[in-house]
Order: structure tokens, then sequence, then C-alpha cells
């Protein structure tokens, strides 16, 4: 589960290919804010369709994330700093030409940016500055890390399932504390926030 802005970025990001990024990033975390999910457990977010329709699903991407079991290991993450703790898990990913993307770091340049564009009044800028202004939220997802290959946020499902499996022993270790994979499918992703007025 991607967030709906990236399975219809072109419909939604008026403001540079950064943004765009960004944007997709930052409501792919709105999604995993919805979730509930229990620690060093790995999940995979599914669309419910019958098998027979299970040949559609080729169509979608998928995005692969973590969290870090701790501010320590996430920093050293955070600034790529190859600490003795997190350097198997960089060579891992790297064989995957995978880069760990913190996510409120993405939230921090999501604000950044839409305040250069102007775009205050957008909900999902609002949602995003009072995320990373809020103490708790601000811990927890800096420690919560988004996978991109050859800096693509998303990519396909084998690569996606290979990456999934190669953090397995991280978490069986307690490096990381959860694994999770999200597909682009618009079905199975929540809207961005709404404007008050739309709230029901």
């Amino acid at each position: 589960m991607i967030s709906a802005g990236i399975g219809s970025q072109a419909s939604q990001t008026r403001a540079s290919p950064c943004a765009a990024k960004l944007r997709s990033s930052v409501t792919g975390a709105v999604a995993v804010s919805y979730d509930s999910v229990p620690a060093a457990r790995s999940e995979t977010r599914k669309s419910g369709r019958p098998e027979s329709e299970a040949s559609v699903t080729s169509e979608w991407q998928y995005q692969v994330r973590f969290d870090a079991k701790d501010s320590a290991t996430a920093e050293s993450l955070r600034r790529k700093h190859r600490a003795p703790a997190v350097a198997p898990l960089l060579d891992a990913l790297a064989k995957h030409r995978a880069t760990p993307k913190c996510q409120f770091d993405a939230f921090a340049e999501y604000v950044a940016e839409a305040e250069e564009q102007g775009v205050e009044s957008d909900p999902l800028y609002q949602w995003t500055k009072a995320t990373i202004e809020n103490p708790a939220k601000k811990e927890k997802y800096l420690k919560s890390f988004a996978l991109y290959v050859d800096d693509q946020e998303v990519y396909a499902k084998d690569i996606a399932d290979a990456l999934e499996a190669d953090l397995q022993p991280f978490a069986t270790s307690g490096l990381i504390t959860r694994i999770s994979k999200y597909d682009t499918n618009p079905a199975n992703n929540p809207q961005p926030p709404q404007r008050p007025h739309e709230q029901g």
C-alpha cells in the first residue's frame, strides 16, 4: 500500500519533479500512519482480489519499508555512516542498488519545498508540517525508512520480494523491528488528508 499519490502523481502534482517525488513519499507515509502494525513482523498489503484476477496485480509496483530498532541505528542509516552495527544491512541493500530514505527527512524536504512553491493551503502540506512538529511523531518517523532502488521509490514485485527476503535476518537479529511492503494499487490506498470543511 503506497498512497494514491504514487498511483496518480500526474493529477496531483503541479510543482517541480523533486516535489513530485517528495509528495509521493509523504502520501505513502500517510498510508502508514493509518496502520497499527505489531513490531518485528513482515507484512504485505494485499488487494483482496479473487485469485482469478491475480494477473492484474502485475501492473502494480511496490515499495519496501522498515523501522530501525533505536535512535542510534536510525541516525547511522540517515547519515549513511557505516557503523559496525549497520554495515551488514547497508551491504545487503547495496546488492539490490537500494538505499534507505528516512521518512522524517522526506517529510521535512517536502514541507520546505512546498513552502517555496507557495502551496501552504494544501491539506497534505498541513498534515505533514503538523507531523514533523509533533515530538512523538517525529521520533516515530525518524526511525522509519523507505527503500529506493536506483533512486526510484517504487519497483517491480520481484525486486521488492528479494529486498524483503534479505531484510528478514536483520529483523530476526533485532536490528530492525518491522518490514512492510506496499503496492501502488489505488484500491489499497487511503486518500490524502482532506481540508477541514471536506471532512465528515
